[in-house]
């Protein structure tokens, strides 16, 4: 049965994703399409989807709104260690393991599917082109991780809110969520905090310099990059590690 056009633009981000990692087979977009469908969930916003301890098995997959892995301390503090944006898996490889070994909590409404474990394994053995375009993911995750640690070793406080923004732009740009020079910046300076291991005070300090510099304008929840090569170079910005995403 074809899908709807109200379905299909549901799940298009996720198949614009995956063929941007590898080009999916005509039968692996239409099966990851009627189980993205048969699984779908909605949650609003700050909600745990899961829990660091919790055992796992399915798959959730991001439909629309934005997420986030942390990691919490004893005494309460937190670090968000990476975003989850639409199009994007919940780690779809964690199922092997058998507890999760960190949290992944919404930050705006989000739409997800969840596909079981046993489906998943179906869909990934019945197609090679899925199965790499996961495995892609896995990678091209693997490379964010490493460029976040970067930041928080490295990079000096403008550094390391001017390379997320880059970053965020070229995560969304695959899935159609950047308009131009704008993209949505749903978050808090909280969350942007938590992600670039600021205190909100030296995050809001931050992103002042960089609208003074007259590099960005942050206003009712949109991000506008004013000179995308000019944020680049404060960043000392590379888009190598998300070059996986241009594979063709």
């Amino acid at each position: 049965m074809p899908l709807s056009t109200s379905d299909r633009s549901l799940v298009e981000p996720v198949i614009r994703r995956m063929n941007a990692l590898r080009p999916l087979s005509a039968e692996a977009r239409a099966s990851l399409e009627y189980a993205m469908l048969d699984g779908l969930q909605r949650a609003g916003a700050s909600e745990d989807l899961i829990s660091e301890g919790d055992p796992v098995d399915s798959v959730r997959v991001v439909l629309s709104g934005w997420l986030c892995r942390y990691k919490t301390l004893e005494d309460g503090r937190r670090q968000i260690v990476n975003f989850i944006f639409p199009g994007e898996s919940c780690d779809s490889h964690a199922f092997l393991l058998p507890v999760m070994d960190h949290s992944i909590a919404t930050m705006t409404p989000v739409v997800y599917a969840e596909i079981k474990r046993a489906r998943f394994e179906s869909l990934t053995r019945g197609d090679r082109s899925l199965a790499e375009a996961l495995w892609c993911e896995t990678l091209v995750n693997n490379a964010v991780q490493r460029e976040w640690a970067i930041n928080l070793g490295r990079r000096t406080a403008l550094e390391r809110v001017a390379h997320l923004f880059c970053e965020i732009f070229e995560r969304l740009r695959p899935v159609g969520l950047v308009d131009g020079n704008s993209c949505v910046m749903p978050v808090t300076q909280m969350d942007l905090a938590d992600a670039t291991g600021l205190s909100v005070v030296h995050l809001n300090r931050t992103v002042q310099e960089l609208r003074a510099s007259g590099l960005i304008v942050l206003r009712d929840r949109t991000l506008t990059v004013n000179d995308p090569d000019a944020l680049k170079a404060a960043a000392l910005f590379s888009p190598s590690y998300l070059q996986l995403y241009r594979f063709s």
